[in-house]
């Protein structure tokens, strides 16, 4: 999974002065472990990777992931805005053993969680707080949304953002993507390369999950929850959750796909994101997220 693990500001400093004597792309950065973001330290990791392609309007930064200032197709001005993430990246977990249970959801628990908002540069716009966490789960799909304390309107006033959009349909495959991270200040641009009846890792299944292309959206540790967009549009079809980092099969930071005739199949460098487009049919009144609804399939407790 893409974020970004471990406690020990000792190993971020042992990274700056490996990076001193190599350059960026010669060392995988999924294979340390650092809590401290590295941009934090006045250190810019991938010096040529941001350019003018990417727009990062709507684009959040949380201190262990990336996400995105969403809003439903219906949402009114008035009503509170949300960040969408992955259900890894919601505070408590972030490290292996701290992660949702399979099987398990949050629903309406409260949050005191802050969230940098991005400018279309790059660079931050403020802060915002979140006053719950409307949903999360890492079963079926890998997703957060969390509810803010600010209403759209008061976001276009104070910051002057937009937010993106939420599709209520499925990503297409063969469609040109983009996946912006807020953690990196970086974007990727590449295409779905179609849909995975079940992608597994560790204790996890994730359905209908979205392979990357290659080249162009190799996700590292950190790009966890980045929103991954239909390409030059402010649309989002679905949220970046992992890759397959040593060329395992089924293990932590290690998916493999698996067939209807269960097939399975494992390949170093595959990255994938989740589908988004099931909470629409668990959305009750004033936009709250109803599990016992007929229409809803998004996963329950078992």
């Amino acid at each position: 999974m893409n974020h970004i693990q471990g406690d020990s500001l000792k190993t971020a400093f042992i990274f700056l002065t490996l990076f001193v004597a190599l350059r960026a792309n010669a060392l995988p950065i999924n294979s340390l472990n650092f809590s401290t973001p590295l941009d934090t330290l006045g250190v810019n990791v991938f010096p040529d990777a941001f350019t003018p392609d990417f727009d990062f309007e709507g684009i959040v930064a949380l201190n262990n992931c990336s996400g995105s200032l969403v809003r439903f197709e219906d949402s009114a001005d008035s009503e509170n805005a949300m960040v969408l993430t992955n259900g890894h990246c919601m505070e408590g977990g972030g490290v292996f053993g701290g992660f949702i249970k399979p099987g398990k959801h949050y629903l309406a628990k409260k949050s005191t969680r802050s969230f940098t908002l991005l400018k279309k540069d790059a660079s931050s716009a403020g802060r915002v707080s979140a006053t719950e966490i409307m949903y999360g789960t890492m079963t079926g799909t890998d997703m957060a949304l969390y509810k803010l304390a600010k209403t759209y309107s008061e976001i276009t006033s104070e910051f002057n953002l937009p937010a993106l959009t939420l599709s209520r349909e499925k990503a297409a495959a063969q469609d040109p993507i983009e996946v912006i991270s807020g953690y990196w200040k970086r974007g990727y641009k590449c295409g779905h390369d179609g849909e995975v009846f079940k992608l597994k890792e560790e204790g996890y299944t994730w359905n209908n999950s979205i392979r990357y292309s290659q080249p162009g959206c190799e996700t590292i540790g950190g790009t966890s929850g980045s929103p991954v967009l239909a390409a030059g549009t402010k649309t989002v079809i679905g949220v970046n959750n992992t890759g397959n980092e040593s060329g395992q099969e089924c293990t932590m930071n290690n998916p493999c796909e698996v067939d209807e005739d269960g097939k399975v199949f494992f390949e170093k460098g595959k990255s994938y994101g989740q589908q988004i487009n099931l909470i629409y049919g668990c959305l009750g009144a004033d936009h709250k997220v109803d599990l016992t609804l007929e229409t809803c399939k998004l996963p329950r407790e078992e």
